[in-house]
């Protein structure tokens, strides 16, 4: 299931790995919801993250560091990959409805990155609505919108090099994006939670922090 468990020690700011050593031509990224996320998960005992995206140990250190979290990596990207190279993408939506096995209201946070933006509409609601049965209440998911169509059909690895800047590493895909979605349809996608924070970045990435009310919405 390409699941990794990791838990970190809470450590005092002075105790922080300092950001992560950039190339001088590696550019970075900013990135405001990330700190949000952050917040959103300080303060909860033991919290378990899911991150979507490749195992990245940088990343994985990073969040262990800094909450001191049980994290599930659970590479969806590559997953999409196989399914697309097989030429299998109609039963994508039925593989995400049995990918997760994390009980229901189990998960303080989650890491989307930009996978929805490669899924057709019935893979993104499968998707969202798994990630929203997990989702704690009051629990946090992040997620990474464009707001342009790409040329290029890639992936991106976002490495964290602090809590405010990112790196994006691409790599091929066989799968482009798909149609760039506006923000009610993202809202409706992820129609049990509510957008807490939503902020356009200057590269055109659009970064949505839901919230999970702690009640049901009807």
């Amino acid at each position: 299931m390409g699941l990794l468990d990791r838990i970190g020690q809470r450590r005092t700011e002075a105790e922080v790995r300092p950001p992560v050593d950039v190339p001088a031509d590696e550019p970075l990224y900013a990135t405001k919801a990330l700190r949000k996320l952050l917040s959103a998960l300080t303060g909860r005992e033991s919290p378990s993250l899911i991150d979507l995206g490749p195992v990245i140990g940088s990343n994985v250190s990073f969040f262990g560091e800094q909450i001191g979290c049980k994290i599930f990596i659970e590479d969806i990207y590559t997953e999409l990959e196989r399914h697309a190279n097989a030429g299998k993408m109609e039963d994508f939506p039925a593989f995400l409805s049995r990918r997760f096995p994390q009980a229901d209201g189990t998960i303080d946070g989650i890491i989307c990155w930009d996978l929805i933006d490669y899924l057709d509409r019935a893979s993104a609601q499968v998707l969202a609505d798994q990630l929203t049965r997990v989702l704690r209440p009051e629990g946090a998911l992040l997620g990474f919108f464009g707001n342009a169509a790409a040329r290029e059909s890639t992936y991106t690895k976002f490495v964290i090099a602090d809590e405010t800047n990112l790196k994006y590493r691409t790599y091929p895909a066989s799968r482009g994006r798909q149609a760039v979605l506006l923000n009610r349809d993202i809202i409706r996608l992820f129609a049990g939670l509510r957008v807490s924070d939503s902020f356009l970045m200057k590269n055109n990435i659009r970064e949505i922090l839901f919230r999970k009310p702690s009640y049901e919405t009807r």
